[in-house]
């Protein structure tokens, strides 16, 4: 830090052109990442919350509300009508909540002490981080020949120390649904507490079933289900940071509480202390913007430009790794490696990301992404090929 005060002109210009490094969404060539950009309300209405704290909720009591209105607009959206939960920071927290919350029932009510969690291969990397931090054995089931979790190999894979499953409705790398409803017959039947990371499809999938696309359900009408992630920031079009995560029921909130004595409420559940309010403002915010109409006209439009990435990249020639089942999909070139690939893209200004299992390039189709884009990309990738 510098000695003396430098003038607020003299700043901002020194960001603006530090900021012109970043990618911006409205270009159209981040094709790799599950973020988009907030909508412009959403940002507003963020602005408007920044010096809300609800770490505190008594001295936020308004806030709080909004947080909880929003906790009970997605339980609705997944099939709980009470639920309870919170707007976090993303995903990762959220699972990491999740796993916390099973870890504890699982100690308190089993006597489990050295418990161990049952992901797939295409779990997100966020449970690696829950089982580092928890203390808990991660044991991987399979995937079937379809990159979903294997129904047989989940359950050779389950023990007396098994505290949670985690399935997931859109995975990180493909965009697929695991075969949720199969694995909560079998969490429900051995007791397990079942946790679905819906990060990224729980914010399109209701909506696109709601005007017709065939979709495995994954919510809470499935009596297994315990605690669902789901992403605002996501399709969602909140700003960053916004992650939920909704339970069934409160004591799994109850089983995490620790005591909070100097603040308004007697414990705390969260992980983060000091919790922004703005995120739970801005989601109350653009939830009834778009209503389940405005999402669902979003959802299908991001569908449709998947189809037409998907046949556009056919005619070229390029190999599917399978048949799309949300706004993603991953592909190969027959003779280029895709990391090579994915190079080549870079240097053309693409910015896309590289599957592990299977090796494949990503691309997800968020909001941002036009069909003008897509013109473009298919353009050049017709030149690679």
């Amino acid at each position: 830090m510098q000695d003396e005060p430098i003038d607020r002109e003299v700043i901002l210009k020194e960001l603006e052109e530090i900021h012109k490094l970043d990618y911006d969404y409205a270009d159209g060539r981040i094709l790799g990442s599950m973020c988009t950009e907030a909508h412009p309300f959403a940002k507003e209405v963020y602005c408007k919350f920044l010096d809300t704290n609800l770490g505190d909720p008594g001295l936020f009591k308004g806030t709080k509300h909004i947080e909880e209105e929003v906790v009970k607009s997605i339980g609705n959206l997944l099939s709980l009508d009470n639920a309870y939960g919170n707007i976090v920071t993303g995903g990762t927290e959220a699972n990491i909540m999740a796993i916390r919350a099973a870890r504890n029932h699982a100690r308190k009510y089993k006597g489990i002490v050295d418990g161990e969690i049952i992901i797939s291969e295409a779990a997100h990397f966020s449970f690696k981080k829950a089982a580092d931090m928890l203390n808990l054995r991660i044991v991987e089931a399979k995937l079937d020949d379809d990159y979903k979790m294997d129904v047989e190999s989940l359950k050779d894979s389950i023990s007396d120390k098994t505290v949670a499953i985690v399935a997931i409705a859109g995975t990180t790398e493909l965009g697929l649904i695991d075969p949720i409803d199969e694995i909560s017959k079998i969490a429900h039947e051995n007791n397990i507490y079942f946790h679905v990371d819906a990060a990224f499809g729980g914010f399109s999938i209701p909506f696109l079933k709601e005007i017709g696309f065939d979709l495995p359900v994954f919510d809470f009408s499935l009596e297994g289900v315990c605690s669902i992630t789901v992403d605002p920031h996501k399709m969602g079009l909140a700003p960053i940071p916004a992650g939920g995560i909704i339970f069934r029921k409160e004591e799994y909130l109850q089983v995490m509480a620790v005591d909070s004595p100097y603040l308004t409420v007697k414990t705390q559940s969260t992980i983060v202390g000091t919790r922004l309010g703005a995120a739970s403002a801005a989601t109350y915010a653009i939830l009834k913007y778009f209503g389940k109409q405005g999402y669902a006209k979003m959802a299908k439009e991001m569908m449709n430009n998947t189809r037409y990435l998907k046949e556009g990249l056919e005619d070229i020639g390029y190999e599917l790794v399978r048949e799309p089942e949300l706004n993603l999909l991953a592909f190969n070139h027959p003779k280029i490696e895709a990391h090579e690939l994915a190079e080549k893209l870079d240097e053309l200004g693409w910015k896309v990301s590289v599957a592990k299992c299977p090796v494949a390039i990503r691309i997800v189709l968020m909001n941002h992404i036009k069909k003008s884009h897509l013109k473009e990309l298919l353009e050049d990738l017709k030149e690679i090929y």
